[in-house]
């Protein structure tokens, strides 16, 4: 489904459109979807009834990997950054993820950042018994080809594609889609442009870019200011954001589009990636702070 943006009052000499990929599944949205509709079918076709996979305590992976679990029949793990968050109440992901039936298994993080380490994936076989690997973010070979999906053909009058970047392999898939003409902007949601790198691994393709202008501290970090642009944005477009990743994307959009830096009527496009389930637990991270809350 693809929208239009009402961008007057930033523009009148561009067109912003937004495809919804958040519309796909109610619980496995957006570029989860994408990421996991291979992935999906590797493991329904092999020997292992478990996936294992890692993230953050409002990993938007963690939940549609759990949900993805329960429709399909599988075991899922998930390896929590935080052994501090196991003797707290979870949190609306983590409880959601618990209530698809994913055993949830903190750990220090330091121990998180050895996810990729072949000797610390081998003493997790040890405790859990044979699993399938689903990388943090869902970012491998065949998540990519998921999100290759993403730009087709009827997209071709697009000039610039957007799109929240987390991990890189979502903006690999589009970057690998993109026609001569089109360019891709990634708005990282962390500190540093690193996700080139996986970019890189997947595509020759260099017409892209990467910007963390717009990552306000960092991974699920925000401030009343990107409170209330998320809040403005549903009330003016009644379309809900993320505020770790679609909230950011938009955020650094429209202030592009004020500082004149998207060729004269030129034609974008932004991608919805999902992410609206984390919105509960950082409201309950918001209170906390007495922050504004965003609406729902």
């Amino acid at each position: 489904m693809i929208e239009p943006i009402d961008i007057t009052a930033v523009s009148k000499q561009h067109i912003l459109r937004i495809k919804r990929e958040d519309l796909l599944h109610p619980f496995v949205s957006g570029n989860k979807f994408r990421k996991l509709k291979y992935q999906l079918e590797k493991i329904k076709e092999g020997a292992n009834e478990t996936a294992l996979t890692f993230g953050g305590a409002f990993s938007n992976h963690i939940a549609a990997v759990a949900a993805a679990g329960k429709l399909n029949s599988f075991k899922t793990i998930g390896v929590i950054r935080g052994e501090e968050l196991e003797n707290q109440p979870l949190n609306a992901t983590l409880g959601f993820a618990k209530s698809q039936g994913m055993k949830l298994h903190f750990v220090k993080r330091e121990v998180y950042r050895s996810k990729t380490d072949t000797d610390y994936l081998a003493q997790l076989k040890e405790k859990f018994g044979p699993f399938y690997v689903i990388p943090e973010g869902g970012t491998n070979e065949l998540a990519v080809k998921g999100c290759e999906e993403i730009i087709t053909n009827d997209h071709a009058e697009y000039d610039y594609i957007c799109v929240a970047v987390g991990t890189g392999g979502t903006l690999a898939g589009i970057v690998k889609s993109l026609q001569p003409h089109q360019s891709a902007i990634g708005f990282s949601v962390l500190k540093g442009t690193f996700q080139a790198e996986v970019v890189q691994k997947f595509t020759s393709n260099q017409n892209y870019k990467i910007i963390d202008s717009y990552n306000f501290g960092g991974y699920a970090k925000i401030d009343s200011d990107l409170i209330r642009f998320i809040n403005e944005f549903k009330e003016n477009q009644n379309i809900q954001l993320d505020p770790v990743y679609t909230g950011k994307m938009f955020y650094g959009i429209f202030d592009l589009l004020k500082q004149g830096m998207f060729k004269k009527n030129s034609r974008i496009f932004a991608i919805h990636t999902g992410g609206l389930q984390g919105i509960s637990g950082m409201n309950e991270k918001l209170k906390k702070k007495k922050l504004p809350l965003i609406d729902q």
